[in-house]
């Protein structure tokens, strides 16, 4: 560019797009559908938006009572199969000695 040529300052509308990402009504647009999905998502789960700090916390409790709920679980199995597994196991350990030749 020629030295006497000056740039432009650039608009107010340029800036404010560039700053929100796109025009200000695609964007509006975009957080509201966007809220909309991650409320449903938070409602599902059972998020109550009056009291965002019980949902927390009742969410939190209820993640760790799953915890301990699968590992309950997981214990009575292992135990139940355990009741067939560990004595067969035992008698054919017993029976399959080897001969002496």
């Amino acid at each position: 560019m020629p030295d006497d040529v000056k740039e432009l300052p650039a608009r107010n509308d340029d800036t404010l797009s560039r700053f929100l990402g796109g025009s200000p009504l695609a964007v509006l647009l975009r957080l509201v559908l966007l809220s909309l999905l991650v409320g449903v998502v938070l409602a599902a789960i059972g998020f109550d938006p009056w009291n965002i700090v019980y949902s927390i916390r009742r969410l939190i409790d209820w993640v760790w009572n799953l915890g301990f709920d699968f590992i309950n679980g997981v214990w009575r199995y292992f135990l139940l199969g355990a009741v067939i597994v560990i004595p067969v196991w035992l008698i054919s350990r017993l029976f399959s000695t080897q001969r002496p030749r």
